[in-house]
This record gives structure tokens, sequence and C-alpha cells, in this order.
């Protein structure tokens, strides 16, 4: 059982970026799953989950500019980072209860 997040790097404001999360060993579809980040000095802070029905849900500051996918045949989950701002500078990690992938960093900078 495994998940393996990727797709980080550094971008401008206003830029996007995706970032992957590869699953294995379970289903994506079958468990709520949650994208989480964690900036320099600070705790976890929750962005968005998906339900096994599909349905999804985010945080208020990045609601609007991230969006929250999974691709069934590839067991894979994405999110879409766009607008983005320096504030969402973080490690982003996707998290099915306790199991938590290495993380992608996303930096925002001028």
């Amino acid at each position: 059982v495994q998940l393996v997040e990727s797709g980080g790097g550094w971008v401008q404001p206003g830029g996007s970026l995706r970032l992957s999360c590869a699953a294995s060993g379970f289903s994506v579809d079958d468990y709520m799953m949650r994208w989480v980040r964690q900036a320099p000095g600070k705790g976890s802070e929750w962005v968005s989950t998906i339900t096994p029905q599909g349905n999804t849900a985010y945080t208020s500051s990045v609601k609007g500019r991230f969006t929250l996918s999974r691709d069934s045949a590839n067991n894979t989950l994405y999110l879409q980072l766009d607008s983005l701002k320096i504030e969402d500078t973080a490690m982003y990690f996707c998290q099915k209860d306790n199991l938590k992938g290495q993380g992608t960093q996303v930096t925002v900078s001028t």
C-alpha cells in the first residue's frame, strides 16, 4: 500500500501546476482521499477531499482555484492548482486514513 505524489515545482504567482498522487495496493475509488499541505514552520493544513461517491470539498482559501479529481483507470488522484498565490507555497501530500506519501513541493514566488 503506497501513495506517490509528483508534479510540484516552482511557479510565479498566478501560475498553475497539476499534482498527481499514484496509489498502489488499494483503489482510490473505494476510500475518502484527501490532500493536505504543510508550509515551512507551520502545521498540516487540510486542502481538499474526495469521497468514494466523487463529492469534493475544499478549504476556503483554495476554493475556486484548486480542483481535485481522480482517474480510476490509472488509480491516481490529481489536484489542479490554478491562480497560485505565494501563500500556497508548501509541501503537498495526498492521504488515505493515516497513510501519506513523501509529498511534492510547491513553491510560488516572484
